[in-house]
């Protein structure tokens, strides 16, 4: 029986699973060849993958869903078969594989993808028109995953530690921008083609590989960054450009606030780009989509219902935060995905911080309170694909705010922030790992917090009674061994306690004195006597 319940098939163990057919393989470069038919929505092209032989090799698991076809796998020249099963397709290799050895295998495929509804929530291909009838077009798969369109490694463990090339053939009255940097154009004027080649120098996760394909026209600026000059690129349907200049000046100002608070963006060899896109927006590696309708806010609302919502463009800073959080530090198994969410969620009133202060943050954040559920667990199944609760955003979000508070020091909390970042740079990690070194950096042992907010579904209650000029104090509604410090109010007086869920006492003299938690923190409370 798995944790919360749930149901799974082969084909869920067979994309969230680190099977011997993975395992045996280690990522090092692809070069995607994709050639884009908007007239037939369809898409063809190769995959050179490049991998170093960690041990004696199994067959290689190699994923690519229906309806997009696997039509052939090559070798040293040599054609080799290949057992299809479901979205998994398992290739028996006939060439020597030495261990420590690199080798690369060619993937041709083609097919008509699944066409996302209602993106970027479900994934698939967008195919849509802008207002002078021409093609826009772009994907969207975090959670169906990158297999959704083209032939890879599809599970979050393992990334092209060289990068990738991305050579996306398009109509000639069209552009495409990917990720990384453009390194060159080829035009074929008798197919009436352009093909962009783009080039990604660091590892990429799968999901954040794009194609965005469009009118595009192009404006951008040099940022003077923690480490150099980093070039910021924008690229939007041209009869946006007037709106764009305006609205992408948070984009700087989102680069000078999550440097303070993160350390340095983690692409410099691959710049930062802002790319418009058919929908609302996707936090793709040095290619961050937009489509927030050049408003601030979420489409022009405020999600935390204070106001502060509407100081910014919530895409372009939620987006641009997972270039640290999903990105730079990406989670092995989907289940974990917190890591990218809460912390990114996190990032939005880290901006307000920045530029308006530290009480317009914390408006902001307990403000998203209002969007928690308390469902399920924000951890979900591990080895299944499976997410765990949407409440990874903003309940994730107040637990961090809630650390913030434990720690009480703001330099330190920034610094174990920026120090995640050059702890995990450009690693895939495990919720575990997080936690480690948070602890560690805090000095508290804070797995029941942890415990209690990613893995339960209860808010703590703090129960408290006077008798006697005495506070009899606990937590309760907790997991076990739950310990968490906590600021309270004694008739608005500031008192820091450590309970457990055992009772405590402490002094207070007033016997009707008026007791209050501090709201920063993430939780309840309660008066057992009702007063």
């Amino acid at each position: 029986m798995f944790p919360h319940g749930e149901e799974f098939t082969r084909q869920d163990t067979l994309r969230g699973t680190i099977t011997p057919e993975r395992a045996w393989w280690d990522l090092q470069y692809y070069h995607l060849e994709v050639k884009v038919d908007p007239d037939t929505k369809s898409l063809s092209g190769k995959n050179t993958v490049k991998y170093k032989v960690l041990e004696d090799p199994k067959r290689m698991q190699i994923d690519l869903q229906a309806p997009m076809k696997l039509i052939k796998a090559e070798q040293d020249g040599a054609e080799l078969e290949i057992e299809h099963e479901g979205n998994a397709h398992f290739i028996t290799l006939k060439a020597a594989q030495p261990i420590g050895e690199e080798k690369e295998l060619a993937l041709t495929f083609s097919g008509t993808p699944v066409e996302a509804i209602r993106p970027p929530w479900d994934g698939g291909l967008t195919w849509q028109k802008d207002s002078n009838g021409l093609h826009f077009i772009a994907n969207s798969n975090q959670g169906i995953g990158a297999s959704i369109w083209w032939p890879n490694k599809d599970h979050g463990y393992d990334e092209p530690d060289q990068g990738v090339l991305m050579s996306v053939t398009v109509p000639e009255d069209l552009m495409d921008v990917s990720n990384g940097r453009l390194i060159g154009t080829d035009h074929d004027k008798e197919a009436k083609t352009k093909t962009y080649h783009w080039e990604v120098k660091n590892p990429i996760n799968n999901y954040g590989i794009n194609i965005n394909v469009g009118d595009y026209v192009h404006f951008g600026e040099k940022y003077k960054g923690e480490k150099g000059e980093l070039d910021m690129d924008y690229y939007v349907l041209r009869e946006n450009l007037k709106k764009a200049k305006k609205q992408f000046e948070d984009a700087p100002k989102m680069m000078e606030a999550f440097e303070h608070w993160f350390g340095p963006y983690p692409f410099y060899e691959d710049s930062y780009k802002l790319v418009e896109a058919p929908y609302l927006g996707m936090e793709h590696q040095s290619s961050v989509t937009y489509g927030n309708a050049y408003a601030n806010g979420y489409l022009g609302r405020d999600l935390s219902g204070t106001g502060w919502g509407l100081k910014f463009d919530f895409i372009i800073i939620h987006e641009s935060g997972h270039e640290w959080f999903a990105n730079n530090i990406t989670y092995r198994d989907v289940a974990d995905m917190w890591i990218h969410e809460s912390f990114t969620a996190y990032s939005e009133n880290l901006f307000l911080d920045y530029f308006y202060g530290k009480e317009a943050s914390k408006e902001y954040v307990l403000g998203t309170r209002m969007a928690i559920s308390n469902d399920i667990p924000i951890i979900g199944t591990y080895n299944v694909n499976s997410e765990g609760s949407g409440d990874m955003y903003y309940k994730g979000a107040n637990m961090l705010h809630t650390i913030r508070q434990i720690v009480n020091d703001d330099e330190k909390w920034r610094s174990i922030l920026r120090g995640l970042n050059e702890e995990f740079y450009h690693k895939t990690v495990s919720t575990r790992q997080i936690e480690s070194y948070i602890s560690q950096k805090v000095g508290i042992n804070l797995t029941p917090v942890f415990n209690q907010y990613l893995r339960d579904i209860r808010i703590p209650i703090f129960s408290y009674n006077i008798m006697d000029g005495e506070l009899f104090y606990r937590w309760e509604n907790v997991v076990v061994g739950f310990e968490m410090p906590v600021k309270i109010y004694v008739d608005g007086k500031e008192m820091s306690l450590k309970p457990t869920q055992r009772w405590q006492q402490v002094e207070v003299l007033q016997e009707n004195a008026k007791i209050s938690v501090d709201e920063n923190y993430y939780v309840g409370s309660f008066n057992i006597s009702g007063n």
